[in-house]
């Protein structure tokens, strides 16, 4: 499965992301290493939207706390970047697509991360996670 992640981000031209204790939603839970997740620069703390593509490195869930009835799945992950976004794609470009039902990449980013303004990790469908793969991103090259 590919994922996403909406996220504070200190750092956006960061070689590696390294996030804790991340909330999820909508599959968001079962993220594992090796698997390719598109970073997202949240805008509630100035951030641009998509930055990155990379792949998860280091995926550890944290334990819930006892006593508490109703608690929201976390994770703490690492984060290799592979590529970087070309042009913008965030609440601005996302928001016209409210139609919940039409099927589009746009409208599943839209409601999985800005009905609720919390940032997480999100599991995609495999459309979106091609609408994401086809977004002008410019590849990451490694020096040998």
């Amino acid at each position: 499965m590919i994922y996403a992640i909406k996220v504070e981000v200190s750092d956006p031209a960061a070689a590696t992301f390294v996030f804790r204790a991340q909330k999820t939603m909508y599959g968001g839970k079962h993220v594992a290493k090796g698997d390719t997740i598109f970073v997202f620069a949240s805008e509630n703390e100035g951030g641009p939207g998509l930055i990155a593509r990379g792949v998860v490195t280091s995926a550890q869930p944290i334990a819930r706390q006892r006593g508490l009835a109703r608690q929201t799945p976390r994770v703490s992950l690492t984060i290799r970047r592979t590529a970087l976004a070309r042009r913008r794609l965030g609440r601005d470009e996302l928001k016209p697509f409210s139609a919940w039902h039409d099927g589009r990449p746009e409208t599943e980013l839209n409601f999985k991360f800005y009905r609720q303004a919390t940032n997480k990790i999100i599991g995609l469908t495999d459309e979106t996670a091609a609408f994401l793969r086809g977004f002008d991103v410019i590849p990451v090259i490694r020096a040998a």
